[in-house]
C-alpha cells in the first residue's frame, strides 16, 4: 500500500519543475540520507521500548506529513522539511517492520517461514513499481503534481490504517535477557556467538543494493535508447522480485551456496557492464535476482539470531551499517563504474560465508 504512492517516480521531476537546480536536488537527497542515518538506531530503540506496530503506524503518518509539506509549500524549504519528516518515518520502518513480522510468526511457532514471507514482501515492494508508475502517469496528467501529492498523502494514511490491524504479540523477556537498560542489552546481544558477524555481513551485503541507483545509467551505456530505459530498468526490477520470491528455496541450499551465488551475481554484473550491448540488460537482471535472493536469506538468518527484546534495535544497527556500506558502492562507481562495484561483491562473499552460516546444532 505505501509503495503505491504516486509521487515516488515523479518527485525528482517535481523538484526540477518547481525551479530547483540539480545541485539543490542532490542536496535534498543528501539531507534525506543523513536524516535516515541519524534516526536509524533511535527509532529502533523506540520500537523495542514502545510498540513495533505503533512504529509502523507512525511511519505512515510521518511520510504523509512529509508529502503534505511538499504539496502545500513547494520550494526548497518545504521539500527539505518534507524529507526530514519522511526520513524519520523511513527509519521507523527499518527495524520495526522485520521485528514485528518475525516475532509475530514466532508467536505461533512459524518462525521457520520467515524467509519465505520476507522474500514475498521484498518481491512485492519491487512489483508494485508497475502499478505505481501507471497511476503516477494518469494523476499527473489529470491534475499535475498537486493531485499526485494529495493522492500520495491518502495512500500513506491508508497504509498507516492498515498497519493498525497487524497483530503484535505480547512482550516476554528471554530467560537469558535480564531487565537491564536497553543499551546494555544491545551490547550484550551483539556479543552473542555469531550475531555480531551476522550484523556485519548483512550490513555490507545490504549496502550493495545501492547499485540499483545506477541501473538506468548502465542501460544507457549498454546501448538502450533513452525512451526504453524505464522498460529496461523494469526488467531488472522484475528479475529482482523473482529472486526475492525464491529466497525460501535458496535458504535450503548448502552453506557454500550463498557466497557462491553472490560471486556469480558480481560476475554477471561485470559482464553485463563490459558487454556494451542492449542484450546485456539480461545479465544485469539475473545478477540482481541472485543478489536479492542472497540478501533476503541473509536478513532472515540475522533475525534467527537476534534476541526478541532488542530485535528492532539490532535490526536498526544493521540498517545503519547498510546506509554506511552503500557509500562504498558510490565510491567504487566513481572510481571504476560497475566493474569496480563487482569487486565489492567478491570482497563481500567471504563475510557472507562467515556471518551467515547456520549454527551447528548439537
Amino acid at each position: 500500500m505505501s509503495g503505491l504512492a504516486p509521487v515516488y517516480p515523479l518527485y525528482a521531476l517535481f523538484f526540477l519543475d518547481t525551479g530547483l537546480s540539480q545541485a539543490e536536488v542532490s542536496a535534498l537527497f543528501a539531507l534525506w540520507s543523513v536524516t535516515g542515518l541519524l534516526a536509524e538506531v533511535p527509532t529502533g530503540v523506540l520500537a523495542d521500548r514502545w510498540s513495533r506496530r505503533g512504529a509502523l503506524v507512525l511511519a505512515g503518518v510521518l511520510e504523509a506529513a512529509g508529502f503534505v509539506l511538499w504539496t502545500v509549500a513547494p520550494g526548497l524549504p518545504g521539500f527539505a522539511a518534507g524529507f526530514v519528516v519522511w526520513g524519520i518515518g523511513g527509519a521507523l520502518v527499518s527495524g520495526a517492520g522485520e521485528a514485528l513480522v518475525y516475532d509475530g510468526l514466532a508467536a505461533v511457532g512459524a518462525e521457520g517461514s520467515y524467509v519465505r514471507v520476507h522474500g514475498a514482501t521484498t518481491a512485492t515492494e519491487l512489483l508494485v513499481q508497475v502499478p505505481t508508475a501507471l497511476l503516477a502517469g494518469v494523476l499527473v496528467g489529470a491534475g499535475g503534481y498537486e493531485l499526485v501529492g494529495w493522492a500520495s498523502v491518502a495512500t500513506c494514511l491508508a497504509a498507516a490504517a492498515l498497519a493498525t490491524r497487524f497483530p503484535e504479540p505480547p512482550r516476554t523477556g528471554d530467560d537469558d535477557e535480564p531487565d537491564v537498560p536497553l543499551r546494555r542489552a544491545v551490547s550484550t546481544a551483539l556479543r552473542r556467538p555469531g550475531l555480531r558477524s551476522a550484523v556485519v555481513a548483512v550490513a555490507v551485503l545490504g549496502g550493495l543494493d545501492a547499485i540499483e541507483e545506477y541501473f538506468p545509467v548502465m542501460a544507457r551505456e549498454q546501448g538502450v535508447a533513452t525512451g526504453l530505459v524505464p522498460a529496461a530498468v523494469l526488467v531488472v526490477a522484475l528479475a529482482g522480485a523473482a529472486g526475492a520470491a525464491l529466497a525460501g528455496r535458496a535458504a535450503g541450499l548448502p552453506a557454500r551456496a550463498l557466497p557462491g551465488l553472490l560471486l556469480l551475481s558480481g560476475g554477471l554484473l561485470a559482464a553485463g557492464a563490459l558487454w556494451g550491448h542492449p542484450a546485456a540488460v539480461a545479465a544485469v537482471a539475473v545478477s540482481y535476482g541472485l543478489y536479492l535472493a542472497v540478501l533476503v536469506v541473509g536478513e532472515a538468518r540475522l533475525q534467527e539470531r537476534v534476541p526478541g527484546p532488542v530485535r528492532a534495535t539490532v535490526t536498526s544497527v544493521a540498517g545503519l551499517g547498510i546506509e554506511a556500506a552503500s557509500l562504498l558502492v558510490f565510491g567504487a562507481w566513481a572510481l571504476g563504474g560497475a566493474p569496480a562495484v563487482a569487486v565489492l561483491f567478491a570482497v563481500t562473499a567471504p563475510l557472507v560465508a562467515r556471518g551467515l552460516r547456520r549454527p551447528v546444532v548439537t
